[in-house]
């Protein structure tokens, strides 16, 4: 399944797309319709709920009566008629592993001889097809970095390795944006990869059985349709059951809590000059059996 959230008609709301449709079941209303007791009004709380019913089976039963229903049509919507969100919004911040792919700690001459961790915070999370801002007001070197990321699906702590795949509910795409510069001048990386906008994701969560094999997909990041990074998970140093286990050694996870989990080499920066992102710049990230994730960089 590929869950989405989104906004339509003025209201938050969330789906789950429709198979061979650029379409969104709107779960909340199959879930009203067709559905039994209470039901999730938002993704993040289907997600906190799996621990007690298998979320993704519930939302199954209800589309398929959907699907047999004389007026299906009422409970879904193409995707030209909404705007995208980001599929979840974490209560944790977003969480970030820096230097996971050799090449491109090279590229910017960066060691890869430890875990580096930073955090995005949730503010800066925009959907498929939102604008980026530009910053120029605080930066000249606004750059992009496409990742897979995971997302939790239970809460653990102190996850061993050999049980860290249990707690993936799924992937997304999110593009990491930098500010370069402030990035040198912080000498830390959380407001610099923090900015409002800063951190694109979608355009929606796909449930690990449809994506087998995370750690052996492409990842590819065009601006203007110019090819810049055409990596593969492959290269990851530390693979997903390895950070989580890492991670969970520290915080716990929570359901809905999302870890990107490295860049591959190709970014502005790693450039000879650099090439920084401006205004109109169009960035789509792509990754195989999720999809695409399109933003645009704005005028400011």
């Amino acid at each position: 399944m590929k869950f989405l959230s989104f906004e339509y008609q003025g209201q938050k709301t969330y789906g789950v797309k429709v198979k061979r449709e650029e379409a969104a079941w709107i779960l909340p209303e199959v879930f009203k319709a067709f559905g039994e007791g209470d039901y999730p009004e938002t993704l993040l709380a289907g997600l906190e709920q799996n621990g007690s019913i298998d979320f993704q089976e519930a939302v199954r039963k209800v589309v398929v009566q959907a699907e047999k229903s004389d007026n299906k049509a009422q409970y879904k919507v193409n995707f030209s008629n909404i705007k995208f969100l980001p599929p979840v919004t974490p209560t944790n911040n977003v969480i970030a592993i820096g230097r996971n792919f050799s090449k491109h700690a090279e590229e910017l001459n960066n060691t890869v001889d430890r875990l580096y961790v930073f955090t995005k915070a949730p503010s800066s999370l925009i959907g498929d097809g939102n604008e980026i801002p530009l910053h120029s007001d605080i930066t000249h070197s606004l750059d992009y970095e496409g990742e897979l990321g995971i997302v939790i699906g239970k809460y653990g702590h102190q996850i061993p390795k050999g049980m860290a795949l249990d707690y993936v509910y799924g992937y997304t795409i999110v593009n990491d944006i930098t500010a370069r510069d402030l990035q040198k001048e912080h000498a830390q990386a959380f407001l610099s990869k923090s900015l409002l906008g800063g951190c694109p994701m979608g355009p929606y969560i796909v449930t690990k059985d449809e994506l087998p094999t995370p750690e052996n997909v492409n990842i590819v990041t065009k601006v203007n349709n110019e090819i810049r990074q055409d990596g593969s998970t492959s290269e990851m140093i530390l693979k997903i059951d390895d950070l989580i286990a890492e991670i969970s050694k520290y915080i716990a996870l929570h359901p809905g809590d999302v870890i990107a989990t490295g860049t591959p080499s190709g970014v502005g920066a790693g450039m000879n000059p650099p090439v920084f992102l401006k205004a109109g710049d169009e960035v789509k990230v792509t990754i195989d059996g999720i999809g695409t994730l399109v933003n645009t960089i704005s005028e400011k």
